[in-house]
């Protein structure tokens, strides 16, 4: 029988609890419990402890089965982040890339020029799984330090059967394997990234990924998700709509890459019943109010913005909305090399103006709804015990230091990753 643990005392404790599910959130919605701690059996939180109860429960504990694992120094707990949309799945590098945009090129220039997406293909083509497992297994064990327990990974940079199977085989494999801790990984197939070069018409590519592909990934349930790049020079909206129904058909999640330099992507997501539609950085109004009807979470990608030079998607105006505003990394080798989610988060939030409050829910309970999981991103009896904590007397100072506050305490299924 697994020994329960009591864990404390943390100066504050953000449960996350009694929110919102949408729209704007003041700081003053924020459950706070001061100078408690937390019960925890197994890989599941048993209970939230308030001040007199964390002193009860650590007066018994001699005479039960409990261990009592002592906070030193101040401490603010909340729920581990979720990461909603990464490509950290691949192989190379694409610092040319980077660097030609510091030289005035865009986007699409480079990715005429032999570089974007399709220079990562290659590279990502040419690796073996095990290599593929071994970078992914990596960049997943940084994202946990950073105090990311929940990881969304797509493939997408195989654009054949071959790779696009191997890369969600490896995801698979090394989220079961369990052998070094990590974030539990959501996998997301995105083989409809982009159009190879081997394929001469879009069509034919999508059919392609829907004969050769999907039906595989359905069999060795590699995954229940599917995306798809909505944009000039990846997939027409027109496209995509087809592609969509055909893979919801089949019973998968949608997820959309929408709007991130022309408008479109969004307005297909809602059409479809996507679950999500992430990017977002040139959604209008109409578009915002298309995610509305349609119920579609809204997750936008700070990191792209920064790695690309570009404006931020309008994260104040989809929460006065009414929308449930997630904020993701899209770490990938290309437009958002950085990865740091909490860094992305706290700059998208001064630029944008969303509260601390707004912040943290985009990335815990909300990010949890976006894919589809409901059994993390609260603090609460029964839930997995999934938590980290901060050096700091105020949960203000986990914002305020911009990501530089790390966590100093992690844990990931009830395991210690750092105490």
């Amino acid at each position: 029988m697994s020994i329960k643990r009591v864990i404390g005392p943390f100066k504050q404790i953000l449960t996350m609890d009694n929110m919102a599910p949408a729209g704007p959130l003041s700081d003053s919605s924020l459950e706070i419990i001061d100078n408690g701690g937390i019960l925890i059996h197994g890989d599941t939180i048993e209970a939230i402890l308030d001040a007199p109860s964390f002193a009860n429960t650590i007066n018994k504990k001699a005479s039960s089965e409990i261990v009592f694992n002592e906070i030193n120094g101040p401490a603010v707990l909340m729920p581990g982040l979720i990461d909603t949309h990464t490509h950290i799945c691949y192989a190379g590098s694409r610092s040319e890339d980077y660097a030609a945009r510091l030289a005035g090129k865009s986007y699409m220039e480079i990715a005429k020029a032999g570089g974007g997406i399709l220079s990562t293909v290659d590279k990502t083509r040419k690796a073996s799984q095990d290599t593929l497992v071994n970078f992914l297994r990596i960049r997943a064990e940084s994202h946990l330090l950073r105090g990311v327990t929940t990881c969304e990974v797509k493939s997408g940079y195989g654009l054949n059967a071959n790779t696009e199977l191997a890369m969600l085989r490896s995801i698979k494999n090394l989220n079961t394997q369990r052998e070094h801790l990590i974030p539990d990984l959501i996998s997301t197939c995105l083989a409809a990234h982009f159009k190879p070069l081997e394929f001469q018409d879009h069509t034919d590519y999508l059919d392609y990924v829907l004969r050769e592909i999907i039906p595989q990934v359905k069999k060795e349930m590699l995954s229940k998700r599917v995306d798809i790049f909505i944009e000039e020079g990846a997939f027409s909206p027109s496209l995509a709509r087809h592609f969509l129904q055909g893979v919801k058909a089949q019973g998968f999640s949608l997820a959309v890459h929408a709007d991130q330099f022309t408008s479109g992507g969004a307005i297909v997501a809602a059409e479809v019943g996507a679950l999500s539609a992430d990017h977002l950085e040139v959604s209008g109004s109409d578009d915002i109010e298309a995610l509305k009807r349609g119920n579609v979470i809204p997750t936008v990608l700070p990191g792209a913005s920064i790695g690309l030079g570009l404006d931020f998607a309008p994260a104040r105006a989809l929460l006065d909305a009414g929308l449930p505003l997630v904020i993701a990394s899209d770490w990938n080798p290309g437009s958002a090399p950085m990865g740091d989610l909490l860094v992305l988060a706290s700059i998208l939030a001064m630029y944008q103006k969303v509260t601390m409050a707004e912040t943290l829910a985009a990335l815990t309970y909300r990010a949890a709804t976006a894919l589809e999981l409901c059994d993390r991103g609260i603090l609460k009896a029964g839930l997995r015990a999934d938590m980290i904590a901060f050096p700091c007397s105020n949960f203000n100072e986990i914002l305020y230091n911009q990501g530089t506050l790390k966590p100093h305490f992690i844990l990931k299924n009830g395991k210690d990753v750092l105490v």
